[in-house]
């Protein structure tokens, strides 16, 4: 179950948290015993690349999501992907009144699930998808809290 955390920023992260998240979330998933997750830290214009180059739009994002199957089972080797700009989540925490470091755990979360099969492109799917995160990263040992 390999969790390789990349971070292609100046700023100093907390790599072991991190992979403590991701870990919590794919067993809540029920991928974690053979998934491969890789987890990439960057800024704005990088994921505004990725953004463009795979979703067609012109401007950066908070996270995004690249499984390797549509619907990962758990003795898949490899789950995918999870980009998350680490400029946006700071702006996005700022605004939320919360530490950066629980707003990158967020989106790390929220990127897991899309990998797992979740979507949020209705209303009610967003609100699902945000309480499944919320209650993921509530039972994580070690998850940053308000």
């Amino acid at each position: 179950m390999p969790i390789t955390v990349l971070n292609r920023t100046h700023a100093k992260l907390d790599r072991t948290r991190l992979r403590r998240v991701a870990a919590a979330a794919m067993q809540a998933e029920g991928c974690l015993r053979r998934g491969e997750l890789n987890i990439v830290i960057g800024d704005d214009a990088w994921i505004q690349e990725l953004n463009e180059t795979y979703k067609g739009v012109r401007r950066p994002t908070d996270v995004l999501a690249f499984p390797q199957d549509a619907f990962p089972k758990a003795e898949d080797p490899i789950l995918g992907d999870v980009a998350i700009s680490l400029e946006t989540a700071a702006r996005q925490a700022a605004t939320l009144g919360h530490p950066a470091a629980q707003e990158l755990e967020i989106l790390l979360v929220h990127g897991i699930l899309h990998l797992t099969g979740w979507r949020d492109d209705t209303p009610p799917r967003r609100r699902r998808m945000m309480a499944r995160t919320q209650e993921i990263l509530a039972q994580t040992p070690g998850a940053t809290r308000p």
